[in-house]
């Protein structure tokens, strides 16, 4: 009986030491409502039309599953010739009052540098109410500077076909980023965050947006696109190469982009 008592204290001691110890700060931040979720690692090598919850759009495009640059499970790679697309879509992706965050780790080898205000997109949010695109993340490239600019655009809605690119968030081929974005339905806002930092530059919201003087209203949102599409012709350079990983989709801001 006395071993019996002095083990149950041992193990009583030992676990008010675990719940002393703090958790790790280093923890990746766990989605919370989680909508839809793919870090690729449970799929098959290769090339891919399909995945849980996700199924794909492509002209002139292909998406392949490849091991991850960084060293760390797999990614997502699109390539793309010409003025094609690839993307990966969620078809049935309804978030509670219309309004969701979205994250994703992207890597662009290149953008474009011809023609002049080539294009690109790499989320588009839509809903089958409306005929209104909503491209939370996207860009051009301005002549004026020679260079790319990140922005927020839209089309077929009835503030016209605009991206509103600003100068302050230039695009960089060549590296990984952090991206988050939150499609806000209480003002039709979105907000940008690169690397964890809001780019409040490229907030759009009804009343101000880069499109005519009507407002600019969401669709009752209900798919998703993620990955690339430039639509001028003959664009240099004349193919493209995306790396995408750890895409989450939430109803709050799910974390996990540094600051």
């Amino acid at each position: 009986m006395p071993f019996l008592k002095k083990a149950a204290a041992s193990l009583s001691a030992a676990a008010a030491v675990l719940l002393a110890i703090p958790a790790s700060s280093s923890a990746a931040p766990t989605p919370h409502g989680t909508l839809a979720r793919e870090s690729f690692d449970r799929l098959p090598l290769g090339p891919v039309t399909k995945g849980h919850g996700w199924t794909t759009d492509t002209a002139d495009g292909t998406l392949t599953v490849a091991p991850s640059s960084t060293g760390h499970g797999r990614e997502l790679r699109i390539h793309t010739e010409g003025n094609g697309r690839a993307f990966l879509v969620f078809p049935d992706l309804a978030a509670p009052g219309n309004s969701y965050w979205a994250r994703l780790r992207i890597r662009v080898d290149a953008f474009p540098t011809a023609p002049d205000w080539a294009h690109w997109t790499i989320a588009e949010a839509s809903g089958s109410d409306s005929p209104t695109l909503v491209r939370p993340l996207g860009g051009q490239y301005a002549p004026t500077d020679q260079r790319n600019f990140w922005g927020v655009g839209s089309d077929l809605g009835p503030t016209g076909d605009w991206t509103s690119w600003k100068t302050s968030a230039p695009a960089v081929g060549g590296a990984w980023q952090c991206v988050e974005f939150h499609l806000d339905a209480t003002d039709n806002q979105v907000t940008i965050y690169f690397d964890g930092v809001e780019q409040s530059d490229l907030t759009v919201s009804t009343k101000e947006h880069g499109g005519t003087a009507d407002d600019f209203l969401f669709p009752a949102f209900d798919k998703l696109k993620l990955g690339w599409q430039l639509y001028q012709g003959d664009p240099t350079p004349s193919s493209y190469d995306i790396r995408l990983d750890d895409i989450a989709v939430t109803t709050r801001r799910a974390g996990g982009c540094g600051a």
